[in-house]
């Protein structure tokens, strides 16, 4: 297993690091927005915890809402079996709006930040994510970090970070408090990492960054055929790709071209997706989810990064004009 220091928290962590967020199993909030994943039991769960540990990746990334807690307390049974401080655990608070009109209430953070100690069976999180950047106002903002740094100061928080799917919005909030790590949505399909300035932000100020979503929540592998069937509550339903025939047409093209590139590497296709984001990210890892024994295995032979030649390869290939 590979490993970097994550910037400036000084923390060494697995370049493949473990996305929990399967481990929830389907949900929805609001209105029946769905946010979970389907067909995910709490065994596999469990064996894919252990089997990561034993497998060298030490970073666990979970968040309060992913099944409505669930996740988080599948990782709090852990401890059973695995020491707790031999994990650098991150956890995300603020994608629950509750009973209120705004997300990041200070009451709402207060409580779901407590419910997740309890969930976690830990007395202390390593890193502690503002889970996005929704802000109604800026004020909710400077609320949440004020929260956050309480927290911090009594020894219950180590690290903060921020984290959305858009990069703008984390480079409006990024310079207004002392966060450790980003987590921004980042895949090979994506450029605004570089364009929206993150990317020099996080360079220039020694931030570890964690990058979630690294192949699409599995739509850039190729590997499926046709559009797929997803039960209620899982958020793939969102995802309007899934179910475009030319698009995923295309992803079975470029799994093809990354299986010839690549075919010294035993999993060519992830080889290329996620060695991609390892070139220019020397403070980064990759988030990346693993729902069973053999995607462990997987990860396991990941976590190299690409020549930048190879690396702008891959991004070229699945940024080219495709509606040809």
């Amino acid at each position: 297993m590979k490993y970097i220091k994550l910037g400036k928290t000084d923390e060494t962590v697995s370049t493949i690091s473990l996305g929990t967020w399967a481990f929830g199993g389907p949900g929805t909030v609001g209105k029946n927005i769905p946010v979970g994943w389907a067909d995910q039991s709490k065994d596999d769960s469990i064996s894919v915890l252990k089997k990561s540990y034993d497998s060298g990746i030490n970073h666990w990334d979970t968040a309060d809402v992913y099944g409505d807690g669930i996740s988080e307390k599948i990782i709090g049974e852990a401890w059973k079996d695995i020491s707790r401080s031999s994990i650098f655990l991150a956890t995300k608070v603020g994608w629950d709006m509750g009973e209120y009109d705004y997300f990041y209430h200070p009451k709402l953070i207060k409580k779901n930040i407590d419910r997740s100690f309890k969930n976690l069976k830990t007395d202390y999180i390593d890193l502690l994510y503002l889970h996005h950047c929704n802000f109604k106002e800026e004020k909710h903002f400077f609320d949440a970090i004020e929260i956050m740094n309480d927290y911090q100061k009594a020894g219950k928080i180590r690290f903060l970070g921020i984290s959305d799917w858009d990069c703008k919005k984390i480079m409006k909030y990024i310079d207004k408090s002392n966060f450790d790590v980003v987590q921004p949505y980042r895949n090979v399909m994506d450029s605004d990492y570089s364009s929206s300035g993150l990317k020099k932000y996080i360079s220039e100020n020694d931030l570890g960054v964690c990058f979630f979503s690294p192949i699409k929540h599995g739509l850039l592998t190729g590997k499926y055929l046709s559009p797929p069937t997803f039960q209620k509550g899982d958020h793939r339903l969102k995802i309007k790709e899934f179910f475009d025939q030319k698009t995923l047409n295309w992803m079975i093209e470029n799994k093809k071209e990354l299986i010839r590139n690549f075919s010294h590497h035993p999993n060519p296709v992830l080889h290329g997706l996620i060695g991609s984001l390892l070139e220019d990210s020397p403070t980064g890892c990759v988030l990346l989810g693993q729902r069973n024994i053999q995607q462990v295995e997987v990860a396991k032979t990941l976590g190299d990064a690409l020549s930048k030649e190879d690396s702008d390869w891959v991004k070229n290939l699945y940024r080219k004009n495709h509606s040809k």
